[in-house]
């Protein structure tokens, strides 16, 4: 990587001297925070389609398994703005880089370690405490490592391209949740029930240790981000990094446009991708495996698309692709909810590809907005707060809430009318916000990369 250094009898001229970024670096950013988002939902997507198994395994004999273990699930939820809080701190005090081998790896661990649990047939009681325990782990981790990524590969993406770079993660998100959710589902296929009961269903979480390390390996060749490297050390001193009152008080309309952005991505997510196929099979009384395939369709070709989204914000804004997001989700959610009605496969799958086109140009634009609306001293404990409190209150509870409205009015459209006023609040939001596509991010230089400073006489150039 290049890089420029102004120098101190210069700062005045040269503060908007570019950051100049080696093409390599910046595909080893993108590779090694990805793979994080991938282990993240992998843990998901496993989890979820394990819940009825794991009631068995840890909660034998109650009756309430499945309540028990989707609440195991949802515990991590509870300390995920703790997690966002202590690591979006600190990793504005000593870096980037550090916080993120951090938080892999402790996922990684507290995956690795549900595989090893004894049943509680052979333990009793500790055995779902000590479930408990490691998605209480698991959240904490999860806490820094999303709003990390997003961080870090912003800050390392060349201006012009930092939408298209950064849509990646979610690239990383969608391949996780697919890969957990197809390894469940083929296991059990080889192996039957009997024998996911009894040992199969340790295999996927088994695997995280590996991944882990693999992950780790990655993220320790990198180096730290150029706008965290170049910035201005009188910023960093005077702030001492970010503090909850920059952020929450001096910040406080970026603070919350971020959260009200950050509602509507978690609600229509997690609707989209973790509720629809409950949905189609327990409201709709769809078969299990249709419904499941025709989710994982879906994801799959929101997986191929993300990418073009992104490219897409570098070139005409992220502001109109995420209203077009909002404005589709307010128009489309009812039209696809009457096609899943129908009860054929063509228009079941239509409808939920129209929720996936909603919903992909809200994730393959999000991971370069969020992290561009703090400034560069208070960046990583700002997204990490805003998105960790906002994921947590929205997004884990967007699939219970849906339910619950279903049962309770016995409308089977309340999922859209949830998702509409999800899409609303980020529709007025991101009226508010402002454009930040092809610019610097605020309080660093201007980032291109090697082939856009060709024939640029940089001041000071240090290579890496």
């Amino acid at each position: 990587m290049l890089r420029t250094f102004p120098t101190a009898g210069r700062r005045a001229a040269e503060e908007r001297q570019p950051l100049v970024v080696d093409e390599q670096e910046v595909k080893r950013a993108v590779a090694a925070t990805a793979m994080g988002n991938a282990m993240e939902w992998f843990d998901f997507g496993v989890y979820s389609y394990l819940a009825v198994v794991l009631g068995k395994v840890f909660f034998p004999g109650s009756g309430d398994g499945l309540i028990y273990s989707l609440a195991a699930f949802a515990v991590a939820f509870l300390v995920r703005p703790i997690g966002g809080f202590f690591f979006g701190m600190l990793g504005d005090r000593i870096g980037r880089r550090s916080i993120l081998a951090i938080t892999i790896i402790s996922m990684a661990v507290a995956t690795f370690t549900i595989g090893l649990i004894p049943s509680a047939e052979s333990i009793g009681i500790w055995s779902p405490v000590l479930l408990y325990v490691a998605r209480l782990v698991q959240g904490f981790s999860t806490g820094g490592e999303y709003s990390g990524a997003c961080t870090f590969v912003t800050e390392f993406a060349p201006d012009r391209r930092r939408g298209f770079l950064a849509s990646f993660l979610e690239v990383g998100t969608i391949s996780g949740f697919v890969a957990g959710a197809a390894l469940v589902t083929g296991l059990t296929a080889a192996l039957g029930d009997a024998a996911m009961e009894s040992w199969g269903w340790r295999v996927p979480f088994l695997l995280a240790g590996p991944l882990g390390l693999i992950g780790l390996y990655l993220r320790l060749r990198l180096s730290e981000t150029p706008a965290f490297a170049t910035m201005d050390e009188r910023a960093h001193e005077r702030s001492g990094g970010s503090r909850l009152h920059d952020i929450v008080i001096e910040h406080s309309r970026v603070f919350l446009l971020c959260m009200a952005v950050v509602a509507a991505l978690n609600v229509t997510d997690y609707l989209v991708l973790a509720y629809m196929p409950n949905y189609l099979s327990g409201t709709l009384g769809y078969d299990t495996k249709h419904s499941l395939l025709l989710s994982l369709l879906t994801m799959l070709v929101m997986l191929v698309a993300i990418p073009f989204v992104g490219r897409l914000g570098d070139r005409i804004g992220r502001r109109p692709v995420l209203l077009a997001a909002c404005v589709g989700y307010l128009a489309l959610s009812l039209p696809s909810l009457w096609l899943l009605q129908w009860g054929y496969i063509v228009t079941t799958l239509a409808g939920l590809l129209i929720l996936g086109l909603c919903q992909t140009l809200f994730i393959g634009t999000t991971p370069s907005t969020l992290p561009a609306m703090f400034p560069t001293a208070i960046r990583y404990g700002g997204l990490s707060i805003a998105y960790n409190v906002s994921a947590s209150l929205f997004g884990g509870t967007a699939p219970l809430v849906a339910e619950w409205l279903v049962r309770t009015t016995g409308d089977d459209y309340m999922p859209a009318y949830y998702a509409m006023l999800a899409a609303l609040v980020g529709l007025l939001a991101v009226l508010l916000m402002r454009e930040t596509s092809g610019q610097p991010l605020e309080g660093s230089a201007p980032t291109i990369s090697a082939d856009e400073a060709h024939g640029l006489q940089p001041a000071a150039a240090v290579a890496e």
